[in-house]
Parts: C-alpha cells; structure tokens; sequence
C-alpha cells in the first residue's frame, strides 16, 4: 500500500494551496482518508477526514470554513482544498488511510504518506 501526499508550497497569508493524496495497492472504495498536520516539536493533530463513500466528512475546528475534504473514487485521490492559509497552518501534512471508518486519532490510522510541506508566511 502507497500513499502519496502532493500539492504543498510556500504561500503569503490567505492565499490558497490544494493538497491530494492518492493510494495505490488497495480497493480505495474500501479506506477511510484522514489528513493530519505536524509542526515543528509537535505532535501529529487531525485536520480533516473523509469516509469511505465521500458522504460523511469531519474537520478540526481550526479549520472548519476555510479547508475542504473531498474524494474521487474512480481517481483514487483525496484532494484537501485550503483556503484563506494562515500562518498558523503552517507544517508537514500527511494524508494517511484506515478501512472501515474515518477517524481523527492518528493511531487509528494504518497507511501513511510521506508528507508534504505547506508554509504560510505572514
């Protein structure tokens, strides 16, 4: 199982960046996808997730209203549509995937990508 976070950058405050993550080696029908971030000396924290079917999505708080989650399933991609960027976004996301439900404990999760930086400057 591959999982392949794309899309990040360096971007001034309230700019916008689309991350996707595509998998490989698995029925993606059948995995959940959960996007976490890690700042620096920082533990992995949730950002949003997507269930298996596209219906059912969960976001942090600090990011509700501005980040979107959303799949194709014909594509086997998971994209995460960020908007009106914040300094405070700024760090390593990762997509990562689980089957059965979504969640957002990053130990629940059992395919990771590799990363992608996102740095929003002020």
């Amino acid at each position: 199982v591959q999982l392949q976070a794309s899309g990040g950058g360096d971007v001034q405050a309230g700019d916008s960046l689309r991350l996707s993550c595509t998998a490989s080696g698995l029925t993606f029908s059948s995995i959940a996808i959960g996007w976490f971030l890690q700042a620096p000396g920082k533990d992995r924290e949730f950002v949003a997730a997507i269930s298996r079917s596209g219906v059912t999505t969960n976001y942090a708080d600090s990011v509700k209203g501005r980040f979107t989650i959303s799949r194709d399933n014909v594509k086997n991609t998971v994209d995460l549509q960020m908007n009106s960027l914040k300094p405070e976004d700024t760090a390593v996301y990762y997509c990562a995937a689980r089957y059965v439900r979504f969640s957002g404990d990053p130990g629940d999760y059992d395919f990771w990508g590799q990363g992608t930086q996102v740095t929003v400057s002020s």
